[in-house]
């Protein structure tokens, strides 16, 4: 959101998620979500973090509240699970952090809306340190496209609700999400 916040985030294969600092060099926080991770995608890149998914193998996600970071207990989080198979990737519409989309191994689009909580920070029990609150994810839609697992999509920066997917039937499909307006 400005010259001095500088992070990245990498996701492995043994489930580890790690946030580097560019700033200063060094590593910021990580996190083992238990699997392999596929995907990991910020909200907005234009604004101080705000939320990220994190995608892995074995049908879940996990959505971070990216604004309270305890010392110890990391980040907040939901987990979800979707599409009854792996979740290839995540993307957020552009013109709204607030909805997301996944993709999955069946061939599955699931559309999601983030709502957040009526406080998103609170007091941490044991040290009483500010500690993040996640809100919830709230299914919009969900279609089966592919037979194949969809790997890849991309959002239209200039039309809300135009994008395409990829998936492993060599097929690129491109598609209209209507009525987003409303959420």
């Amino acid at each position: 959101h400005d010259e001095r916040e500088r992070c990245v985030c990498a996701g492995y294969d043994n489930g580890d998620v790690k946030m580097f600092d560019l700033r200063t060099g060094k590593m910021a926080w990580e996190v083992n979500v238990g699997n392999g991770v596929t995907a990991v995608d910020f909200d907005r890149k234009d604004i101080q973090m705000n939320k990220m998914v994190v995608t892995t193998l074995e049908s879940k996600f996990r959505l971070y509240d990216l604004r309270t970071q305890h010392k110890t207990d990391g980040f907040a989080f939901l987990s979800e699970r979707a599409h009854k198979s792996t979740i290839w990737g995540c993307s957020h519409l552009p013109q709204n952090r607030d909805i997301f989309l996944t993709t999955g191994g069946n061939g599955g689009l699931n559309i999601y809306k983030y709502h957040y909580p009526p406080k998103r920070m609170g007091t941490h029990p044991e040290d009483g340190a500010p500690i993040g609150i996640a809100g919830g994810a709230e299914l919009l839609n969900s279609r089966v496209v592919s037979t194949q697992p969809v790997v890849g999509l991309d959002w239209s920066a200039e039309y809300e609700g135009l994008c395409c997917a990829a998936s492993l039937d060599q097929t690129l499909r491109i598609f209209i999400v209507t009525k987003l307006n409303k959420y």
